[in-house]
């Protein structure tokens, strides 16, 4: 049905007109399918046919016979008839030239493939090879050859056609040895070589932890350079070969097969990686089926698609097989084109009424004089068409296609050719002078962009797949890519394991990340591992020691590597800084309160009797206190740390100094009433002052003296010594005499202030202001004394938390115990705040002694 419809489909797409239908050529082509005229002929090498002569029983040098169809060669000479045809039927490439081609069988062998290879070189217009001293100026049959196919066949005919400097674009040979062009300057592909394989299988296997790996290739060129290859690029990634061997293609493998499985059993590896030809797929396999062996089947694209691996009776049972195939591209038109030509050759044995193909009137032997490389093939028909849609041909089509059209570029920038015309087109140019452009060539064709690099190798990568079965029809899955970095899907392997697990291939347990092996036999794979300790780490997954950090790093236990300490510090966002901050803002927000009521009421009783302006200064000072607890948050540095525990002691030491002076008029005023007030005056006013300037300059010159002895933090760090990966990181607290010194000069203030007031006389009726000073420096004092022995027991982060937590507690003791009490009468019972209420401290009048206090 679906040829039917595809017959219905075709005289649609053949006769639009050809403004309306770019296939209009179509209706056109020859029936000829493996030789065409033209102005410049390419020679084609494929394997049209496989051998069926016994080379073993040949004692002359007669002909060898290749008489079973090699369907897959058959369809790549095919597409390569099609791009000449299309190449000619494109107006802007090669304007008024026409390509030609001759295409011969190749049969996988070298006595074979020698005789088309000295006709594409014999001299034009005869058959026979000149032989000269220089070919400078020599005209061969053919201006470039595509193919062969293997790696075996580029190795017979390369270093002739490199002699001569012929171009010979292959689109199968993989071979990295090709990739030399001292041995191989005309030598080019469009397909990647091994070296580029060997590379995405290498990255395969390193994805999934394996490195005890069996390498079995095909004794030719083509496994044995894999092979090496993969053996050489597996070393370097510390993948340990458990076993290598090569299956002969020229003699029964059967016996060696056989021994290659067992060897492979007794490795208990489980993942095989194959770089074999077809044919030796086939026997290991077949093998592999009896023996009910499973594993994992890491496949080259020289069988990876093969039909005759995929159609072997029980392959499904052989356990995962993740292979690679040259990145796809697929040719829109070459269906269509295949099915014409198909519907052609048809109609042509309808008209002869023969089974024999017609003569061609220009095949003459001179012009032809090898052999017709399939007579058979006129016969093909529509049923045919299976072999243009194998998906081995729709991926591996486009690199036939691109080396014809890599040779069309290069003559078409040689002929100096335009979209319309060809400037040099009766010029004579020889085929060394194509070489030299098709080094260079660059185009892009179905949105593929086509060049060489310096060693002839294409600019394109490789697709991983993997085999599957839905219900015994095989697919292949696309899983990833490779261009130089493995792309992979993991999720789309289904393994042969239980539970679908990724499947073990090791010698020994993969150490964890900071262990070193310690190797215990021959194989570097096979090992114990030891834990690098603190302050050393693994340089290489495959080192043997751990590695002592440099100077100024450390690591942490079983590292990889050392690094440069990362310091941490008190950030504004931190629960425990939103937690401090919140509170300061309370206290400021207090303390502002307190300010307001008492600038409000700055001339009253109360607020003189409280100190006056100095209750201004104090409340700044603990403003000043809250603030200066903003130092303790953010990245620390010299000058902040410089000014946080100075601005913290000094801030403090203010306030304590002007409740000291108050409370020296207190302990006057009730101790010594005689003499009171005629000195009271000086004692509130200038007395006071000097008190607090006094103390203040004592405690500033503490603060100086700190600051002058300690070390900036940056001389701090440099000279710490690096035990750590990360730390805390807070101002240096030295010297710590200094910092005693600062707090506990504000200790003494707040602790002699409450001794003066202690044991004060309480006068009867009036306000009690000594109760105040000795509740607030209380408070301070038994703040500062829990917070010293919880102090020295914390981490670096905690101390400054808890320096923090007591400076605003204490802060906080001082407003509450001094100035709340104040601000509660002012609010609650304002007809108090009267001079009578405070006449003792306000006239120094002795206190009554009889009485209540209130």
């Amino acid at each position: 049905m679906e040829v039917m419809l595809r017959m219905l489909f075709l005289p649609s797409v053949l006769w639009t007109s050809p403004t309306a239908d770019p296939l209009h050529w179509l209706k056109n082509i020859s029936t000829d399918l493996f030789r065409s005229p033209g102005d410049i002929i390419l020679g084609g090498l494929f394997p049209i046919h496989e051998l069926t002569s016994n080379l073993s029983e040949r004692s002359q040098p007669d002909d060898v016979y290749c008489d079973r169809l090699n369907t897959y060669g058959l369809s790549r000479a095919l597409v390569m008839k099609f791009a000449v045809d299309e190449i000619n039927n494109t107006p802007d490439l090669l304007p008024g030239t026409r390509l030609g081609f001759e295409v011969y069988d190749s049969c996988k062998q070298a006595s074979v493939i020698m005789r088309p290879t000295m006709l594409f070189l014999s001299e034009k217009h005869s058959r026979g090879i000149r032989v000269l001293c220089n070919y400078t100026g020599y005209s061969t049959r053919v201006l470039a050859v595509i193919g062969p196919s293997t790696s075996e066949m580029v190795s017979i005919t390369g270093k002739l056609f490199s002699f001569f400097l012929m171009p010979q674009i292959s689109y199968g040979a993989t071979s990295e040895k090709f990739s030399d062009k001292m041995l191989f300057p005309s030598f080019l592909r469009t397909v990647p070589s091994d070296k580029l394989q060997a590379e995405a299988m290498v990255h395969l296997v390193l994805e999934f932890g394996w490195n005890w790996i069996a390498v079995v290739g095909s004794e030719d060129e083509y496994g044995k350079q894999g092979v090496l290859q993969f053996s050489m690029l597996a070393a370097q990634q510390a993948i340990c070969i458990a076993y290598e061997a090569l299956i002969p293609i020229y003699s029964d493998p059967r016996e060696a097969v056989d021994d290659i499985l067992n060897r492979i059993n007794q490795t208990k590896a489980g993942v095989v990686v194959l770089f074999t030809l077809t044919v030796a797929t086939k026997a290991l396999f077949s093998q592999v089926i009896q023996k009910k062996m499973k594993a994992v089947w890491i496949g080259s694209t020289a069988w990876a698609l093969s039909e005759d691996i995929t159609t072997l009776p029980g392959i499904q049972t052989v356990g995962t097989l993740l292979v690679f195939s040259n990145k796809n591209t697929q040719l829109s038109h070459f269906e269509i084109y295949a099915q014409q030509l198909f519907t052609l050759l048809e109609q042509e044995r309808l008209q002869e009424n023969s089974l024999d193909p017609p003569t061609s009137p220009s095949a003459t032997e001179t012009e032809f004089p090898l052999p017709e490389p399939c007579p058979d093939c006129w016969n093909l028909s529509q049923a045919n068409m299976t072999m243009i849609r194998e998906p081995q041909l729709q991926r591996t089509a486009f690199s036939v296609y691109s080396s014809v059209y890599s040779v069309a570029h290069a003559l078409h920038q040689l002929l100096g050719c335009s979209a319309t015309l060809c400037r040099r087109k009766d010029a004579e140019f020889f085929f060394w002078q194509v070489l030299e452009v098709l080094k260079n060539v660059s185009f892009t064709i179905n949105n593929t962009k086509v060049t060489f690099d310096v060693n002839g190798n294409p600019s394109i990568g490789y697709e991983v797949l993997t085999w599957r079965w839905d219900r015994d029809v095989l697919r292949f899955q696309n899983i990833g890519t490779y261009e130089g970095k493995l792309v992979l899907n993991r999720s789309l392997i289904h393994w042969h394991t239980e539970n679908s697990q990724v499947p073990n291939s090791t010698c020994s347990p993969n150490c964890t990340a900071g262990q070193v092996r310690r190797v215990k036999g021959f194989h570097s794979c096979c090992f114990d591992c030891i834990d690098c300790k603190e302050g050393t780490f693994q340089n290489n997954t495959e080192d043997f020691q751990c590695t002592d950090c440099p100077d100024r790093q450390w690591s942490t236990l079983r590292s990889t590597r050392c690094t440069d300490p990362t310091y941490h510090y008190l950030k504004w966002n931190q629960y425990e800084s939103l937690g401090l901050i919140l509170g300061a803002v309370l206290v400021l927000a207090g303390q502002a309160a307190v300010g307001v009521l008492f600038l409000r009421h700055r001339g009253t009783p109360l607020v003189q009797a409280s100190g006056g302006p100095l209750c201004g200064v104090a409340l700044l000072s603990l403003t000043g206190g809250c603030a200066s607890l903003s130092l303790f948050l953010g990245k620390p540095g010299d000058a902040v740390c410089r000014l946080q525990q100075p601005f913290n002691a000094f801030f403090p030491a203010v306030a304590l100094s002007i409740i000291l002076a108050i409370s020296l008029q207190v302990i006057y005023v009730t101790e010594f009433p005689g003499v009171t007030p005629s000195r009271l005056d000086s004692l509130r006013g200038p007395g006071s002052w000097m008190v607090v300037l006094t103390l203040c300059s004592v405690q500033a010159g503490l603060c100086g003296w700190f600051v002058q002895e300690g070390r900036p933090l940056s001389e701090y760090v440099s000279r710490m010594r690096i035990t750590f990966v990360e730390t805390f990181l807070r101002c240096e607290v030295e010297p710590m005499v200094g910092f005693g010194l600062m707090y506990g000069f504000n200790g003494l203030l707040a602790l002699i202030s409450f001794m003066c007031t202690f044991m004060a006389q309480k006068p009867a009726k009036q306000y009690n202001l000594a109760r105040d000073i000795t509740f607030s420096t209380l408070a301070y004092c038994v703040v500062w004394v829990v917070f010293i022995p919880i102090y020295t027991g914390l981490g670096e982060m905690n101390k400054s938390l808890a320096q923090m937590a007591a400076i605003l507690l204490s802060n906080l003791g001082l407003v509450a115990a001094y100035f709340f009490p104040k601000c509660h009468l002012l609010l609650t019972h304002p007809e108090l705040n009267t001079v009578d209420y405070f006449r003792t401290y306000l006239e120094g009048a002795p206190p009554p002694q009889d009485g209540q206090e209130q």
